[in-house]
């Protein structure tokens, strides 16, 4: 089996380290025998239909988010054609903001996105960062305890997913939310959501990396992508013991600084 990751403007979209979740994507198939291509699409290079399993867009500065803003509505209808077939499609801080419907900054410029995500951003002078806890929207959740060979190997509820936001942009989502707040601030600070999601698609303000401290998601992102190529599978376990510390250890300091 093969998987293809398509690693949207990596020289330009990626804050806080957020390439590790490609890392983490690719160690946890290779475990598991299968192969990954990575391909780095950034200003300029075409997009191309039925190539591409899986899409990452990290997070960026507002200065590259214009710049990477209006090279992306030269990829929209691709990228929203191959969410609608059931690709896969992981979005963090900038990336996410700039699949919503607009991001209008605190000086009143609005930034156009593409709409994959019904809502949008608004600019403001309160930063929200630390440590973030979230728990799982259920039906999120569900899907992963059926799916992820990882959930049995944790003496944690595993409904939770956690990671680090660094953001001033307060973010209100018409689609379904990746999950409610338990500590940290989320999309904007005041309703506890935090995300949102459409079909296969992902957006969140959870930096961290967030998918080496998460298996479950991280096995949830590999384990949809394949079913989408090959029909019905299952990933084995792997021995995610050093994952499960980390992501333990995260919550514990999440609810110890709310």
């Amino acid at each position: 089996m093969k998987l293809s990751i398509c690693h949207l403007y990596p020289d330009l979209m990626d804050t806080y380290g957020d390439k590790g979740n490609i890392l983490a994507l690719k160690y946890r198939s290779e475990k598991r025998g299968v192969d990954v291509a990575i391909t780095q699409l950034t200003i300029g290079q075409r997009l191309d239909e039925k190539i591409y399993d899986i899409f990452f867009f990290g997070g960026g500065q507002d200065r590259q988010q214009v710049i990477v803003s209006e090279d992306l509505k030269t990829k929209a209808g691709v990228l929203k054609s191959e969410i609608e077939n059931g690709k896969v499609l992981l979005s963090v801080c900038g990336g996410y903001q700039l699949l919503l419907d607009y991001f209008k900054t605190i000086e009143g410029e609005t930034l156009n996105g593409i709409g994959l995500f019904k809502g949008y951003t608004l600019g403001s002078s309160e930063r929200m960062i630390g440590n973030i806890l979230i728990e799982l929207n259920a039906d999120i959740f569900s899907a992963i305890s059926v799916n992820s060979p990882t959930i049995q190997l944790s003496n944690y509820p595993t409904n939770y997913l956690v990671g680090f936001e660094n953001h001033s942009g307060k973010t209100y989502t018409e689609n379904p939310s990746l999950g409610s707040v338990v500590s940290g601030r989320g999309n904007n600070g005041e309703d506890k959501t935090e995300g949102t999601w459409y079909k296969n698609a992902f957006g969140c303000y959870l930096h961290g990396s967030l998918l080496p401290k998460n298996p479950h998601f991280a096995d949830y992102l590999l384990s949809t992508a394949l079913r989408n190529k090959y029909g019905d599978i299952k990933l084995k376990p792997l021995n995610d013991s050093f994952e499960w510390k980390a992501h333990e250890d995260a919550v514990k300091i999440a609810r110890k600084n709310s």
